[in-house]
């Protein structure tokens, strides 16, 4: 039965003002706080539009294990170069409203051996994840919808799994039409068995998408094991086939049984996010100021750089693509930087060692870190 309701107001028994009020125009005006099912921002699921890639740049990466893309999905697979990942891949059109998506391209037709699995996917991190109550009787149901676009059609898969990969939820979707992008949602219910990481900074759990996957890490879709599943039994392989595509954006894990509108952010908010995991110095082509410190030889200087968000765990080491970009400079003389170590790191800082051209500096001399040219310099050891 469909019915239509027309009302101007909603309002509750006991209230004084309305609770709700409609127009012509299709405005709905809530007469005080909406409260929300979850008090938690809806998606779980960090740079889900795939729009943050602070270490490529966009550049086309080799899909090997714990290899990242995008920031914050991360390939993991038991056999090398068997495909290559790239934000943007192939350079299709998006789902409307959305700029970039992630795409893996198969390098070869290979016969996935039984204990194989190549796949991506996202950890979450127990601060983000413990107020969902698995592993317990109030364990709430999530849902993930996300877009896909695949050169390989029929019955694809993926998994949701705790952290520990002791409990795992295999779950399918089905692209009909090759080369066209395809809107899902799955709902699965909270798993009420198993450990989860609570409300920590360790990883709580993991969302897998399957590019080809043995019957080892593969099991029956549409309910919670006891077991490393990564896949569902029977589901296609984009690997199986030399040049087949895979591209997805969007994803989104959020409580309750109902897909909502992918929740957009703010671009320096998501960023944020993502440099939780991944501090980054990103310099641009032209000349900016970054750390300050001072010289410690007639060639290095020493300098601390403040982290813009507090990391999840502090970084333990670097990488610094194009060295050349950073300079150090002191009152009386510059150099460009030949190497970039990190000394030591916290929660709030990192202390570099910058040895420069030459023998330019005078010891103990005051000293800035800028940057002339594009380069980058990653922070690691704070991933999941």
């Amino acid at each position: 039965m469909v019915a239509t309701l027309n009302v101007s107001t909603i309002q509750a028994t006991g209230s004084t003002t309305p609770n709700l009020t409609l127009d012509t125009a299709g405005n709905a005006t809530v007469g005080n706080t909406l409260v929300m099912g979850s008090s938690f921002k809806r998606n779980r699921i960090i740079n889900g539009n795939m729009a943050v890639d602070q270490r490529n740049a966009g550049a086309s990466v080799t899909a090997n294990n714990a290899i990242f893309p995008v920031d914050r999905f991360a390939f993991a697979c038991s056999q090398t170069g068997k495909g290559t990942g790239q934000q943007n891949a192939g350079s299709v059109t998006p789902p409307t409203g959305f700029s970039n998506y992630l795409g893996f391209t198969s390098s070869s037709a290979y016969s996935v051996l039984t204990g194989d699995y190549f796949i991506i996917q996202q950890s979450i991190e127990g601060f983000n994840f413990s107020d969902l109550g698995f592993g317990s009787s109030s364990a709430k149901s999530v849902t993930l919808s996300f877009y896909v676009y695949s050169s390989i059609t029929g019955t694809h898969s993926g998994a949701m799994k705790n952290y520990a990969s002791s409990r795992s939820y295999p779950f399918t979707f089905t692209v009909s039409a090759a080369n066209t992008w395809t809107y899902v949602t799955i709902t699965i219910p909270g798993d009420t068995g198993g450990t989860w990481v609570g409300a920590s900074n360790a990883g709580a759990a993991l969302i897998c998408f399957n590019f080809g996957t043995g019957s080892t890490y593969s099991g029956t879709a549409g309910a919670w094991a006891s077991a490393n599943y990564v896949a569902a039994t029977g589901a296609v392989s984009i690997v199986g086939t030399n040049g087949a595509t895979f591209y997805i954006t969007g994803v989104q894990l959020e409580q309750g049984s109902v897909a909502t509108p992918y929740e957009r952010q703010i671009y320096s908010d998501q960023l944020a996010q993502c440099q939780r995991y991944l501090p980054a110095i990103l310099a641009g082509s032209f000349t900016g100021d970054i750390a300050v410190g001072f010289t410690t030889s007639s060639s290095v200087g020493v300098v601390t750089y403040p982290f813009k968000v507090t990391p999840r765990t502090p970084p333990t080491g670097i990488t610094v693509n194009t060295v050349g970009a950073f300079s150090l400079t002191t009152q009386a003389a510059a150099s460009l930087a030949t190497t970039i170590a990190l000394s030591n790191a916290g929660y709030d800082a990192a202390r570099l060692v910058i040895t420069g051209t030459g023998t330019p500096y005078v010891t103990n001399n005051g000293c800035i870190l800028y940057s002339t040219a594009t380069g980058s310099i990653l922070f690691t050891g704070c991933e999941l």
